[in-house]
């Protein structure tokens, strides 16, 4: 058996060096979406990796200084019985965007080629049958117009384990685990081989896959979001100048003694 190779150790960046960043990249997806809803442009981003990969803090980054009706978050839960006799993708397909919206998708179809392959919840008929097809299926999404971009978080052993470790001991964090994030722990190897032939298979020049070292999340955050912004062409709309009017006097009463007595929050900080 080959030895192990250790992890290379990266120096985490400094936070003042990462927010500082982080909010010219915001600014610019703040750009990119008055581009995206002026154009009718339609966007799809998905979000694949291991466990603690960091998929949820990305996404975060991402999001949390635009609007979210041009910005849709998409997290299923694990499909229904109903669902579950339904076509497969059928659920996805009802989250795809319209003109003028990008459907971010916190995972995707891609669940039939890692946690149902290796957990045993799909047939091995069916996980064949997705990776052949899948090309496919991504194809006549972007043939319809839909830009579609796929990130893989690549996170290492030793860090997963230290994110895991991390989450059972902080109370903030144990949201996080469930039995099926401990389950999925102890089967490295096998989310190994099912993330290399899910590569081998729909890594395509219609559909690239786009792969993101993750073991440094602030690193992780900012290359991904430079890189979505590179691969989708936009131009910074000019604004008006805003200027707020002054405001009228018409009508002038004292508008907080009707709040005296009324049932106010503590201001115990």
């Amino acid at each position: 058996m080959p030895k192990k190779q250790k992890e290379k150790k990266v120096v985490p960046m400094k936070r003042k060096k990462y927010e500082k960043a982080l909010r010219k990249l915001q600014e610019e997806l703040c750009r990119l979406q008055e581009w995206v809803v002026k154009k009718g442009l339609r966007i799809i981003v998905v979000f694949e990796g291991r466990d603690a990969a960091g998929k949820g803090g990305t996404i975060k980054a991402l999001t949390e200084r635009v609007s979210p009706r041009v910005f849709r978050v998409v997290a299923l839960p694990a499909p229904s019985d109903r669902e579950k006799t339904q076509l497969f993708g059928q659920r996805y397909i009802q989250h795809f965007p319209s003109a003028g919206e990008i459907a971010i998708f916190d995972r995707s179809w891609y669940n039939r080629a890692g946690v149902e392959h290796v957990m045993g919840f799909c047939t091995e008929e069916q996980y064949r049958g997705f990776l052949q097809t899948c090309p496919r299926f991504e194809t006549f999404i972007v043939n319809t117009g839909i830009i579609l971009i796929k990130f893989w978080l690549e996170v290492g052993q030793e860090e997963q384990q230290k994110r895991f470790e991390a989450r059972i001991k902080d109370p903030r964090r144990q949201w996080k685990l469930s039995p099926m994030d401990i389950e999925s722990f102890s089967r490295w190897y096998d989310y190994s081989r099912a993330r290399d032939n899910m590569l081998k298979a729909t890594d395509t020049k219609d559909a690239p896959w786009y792969i993101v070292r993750s073991n440094d999340k602030k690193r992780a955050r900012l290359n991904c979001i430079s890189h979505l912004l590179s691969l989708i062409p936009y131009k910074k709309i000019a604004h008006e100048k805003v200027k707020l009017p002054p405001r009228s006097k018409k009508g002038k009463y004292n508008d907080q003694v009707f709040l005296r007595g009324r049932h106010f929050v503590p201001e115990i900080y």
